[in-house]
């Protein structure tokens, strides 16, 4: 199910919903004004199924706190910043997709489009739409599915990681009306996705409204409200698998 690929649809520019009126930093620090500044120094994920696939992935910053590299034993990238800012990022590995630590089966952190937000301005609702060939008549049918997403009531914990590597301010650049000038598609689908609690559970429901995937996380914290682990539950009909996550971080 992994490999399932979607189609893409955005009309991210007709939803109107308060969290498209604010930057992403205003409505962080609207739910979350006390939280403490912490970095992520490492995350240590490990796959219960199968132990070769287990990743530590460490974080290095430079002496003003910004992200100098990420890397996970096998590939990395490096940020580059020019005049305060994000001016480049190389290297061959994914960054964008924080989701992937949940090895969800589907891509509708990267294909989905935000229909609903819950009351604090995170995405709850999402659809996306799944080709699928029909052997009958030789042709695809497309399939909308859709994503039902929980929160916690604590700071999302890879909001400050996201600022040191100059990812949030680029996000604020991005302003969600009708007469905007077109952005890059990558930012505005990261902008309109980004919570500002820490994700607890995700179910998938297909076209017929019935349950065929869900993803439970479950967190111990720490006296500052951040995660030092996580267990990942992800299940559908036929099996369960468990990835466990420890987290270590440095204070800003």
């Amino acid at each position: 199910m992994k490999n399932l690929k979607y189609l893409f649809l955005l009309p991210l520019f007709s939803i109107v919903n308060i969290s498209c009126e604010k930057t992403a930093s205003e409505e962080f620090e609207e739910i979350n004004g006390n939280a403490d500044s912490k970095l992520i120094r490492s995350i240590a994920v490990t796959y219960a199924e199968d132990p070769t696939e287990n990743r530590n992935i460490v974080f290095t910053y430079d002496g003003d706190n910004r992200l100098s590299t990420f890397s996970d034993g096998i590939n990395s990238n490096i940020f580059a910043y020019e005049n305060g800012s994000l001016s480049n990022i190389s290297g061959q590995q994914e960054v964008s997709n924080a989701e992937e630590l949940y090895q969800s089966p589907y891509d509708a952190f990267e294909t989905g489009e935000v229909i609903e937000y819950d009351s604090k301005g995170n995405p709850s609702i999402l659809i996306f739409f799944e080709e699928e060939y029909n052997s009958n008549t030789g042709t695809y049918d497309i399939l909308e599915y859709r994503a039902e997403l929980s929160y916690d009531d604590k700071p999302n914990l890879y909001y400050y990681t996201l600022e040191a590597a100059g990812l949030i301010e680029v996000m604020d650049r991005v302003k969600f009306n009708f007469s905007v000038v077109p952005q890059s598609q990558d930012i505005v689908r990261a902008r309109m996705l980004l919570p500002v609690n820490n994700l607890t559970k995700i179910i998938y429901r297909d076209d017929k409204g019935e349950l065929i995937f869900s993803i439970n996380i479950d967190y111990v914290y720490d006296d500052q409200n951040y995660p030092t682990s996580a267990t990942i539950t992800s299940s559908d009909q036929y099996a369960t698998s468990i990835l466990l996550a420890n987290f270590q971080y440095i204070n800003k």
